[in-house]
């Protein structure tokens, strides 16, 4: 059974998805990224998400995911909106890799996405998961 929605909060400075690495080590073909602490990121999302859904089973339906990133406010912002760095598209990347597994049974279920960045005392992403 899926439930009609979840939502959860993960802390910490969100890590974006970045680029890919592809080199050979012995004979085979290895991908990696070139953010270190974003298998950690990920990881944290997984936990947040698996404890959010409690007894439910992962959403295997079209679902609405809405993601407001709160970004480490800086000393002197050059915006009011963090339009700098990291870019939206890859913190979502980077939060639907998360979710897979235990909140969505694949990120392609998502047919609807909306992200924010925001400027906060608390860095983190608070997660709104529907099912549609």
């Amino acid at each position: 059974m899926i439930p009609d929605e979840v939502e959860f909060t993960v802390t910490g400075t969100p890590i974006p998805q970045g680029s890919m690495r592809a080199f050979v080590r012995g004979g085979r073909a290895v991908v990696t990224s070139d953010n270190e602490k974003l298998h950690e990121w990920r990881a944290r999302v997984a936990a947040e998400g698996d404890r959010a859904m409690g007894v439910f089973d992962a959403f295997d339906c079209p679902v609405r995911v809405a993601a407001v990133f709160t970004m480490p406010r800086p000393k002197k912002p050059r915006f009011r909106w963090p339009a700098v760095r990291p870019d939206s598209d890859k913190l979502a990347r980077a939060l639907l890799d998360g979710l897979t597994g235990p909140v969505l049974v694949d990120d392609s279920r998502v047919v609807d996405l909306h992200v924010v960045k925001v400027y906060g005392d608390t860095p983190g992403v608070r997660v709104h998961v529907e099912a549609w």
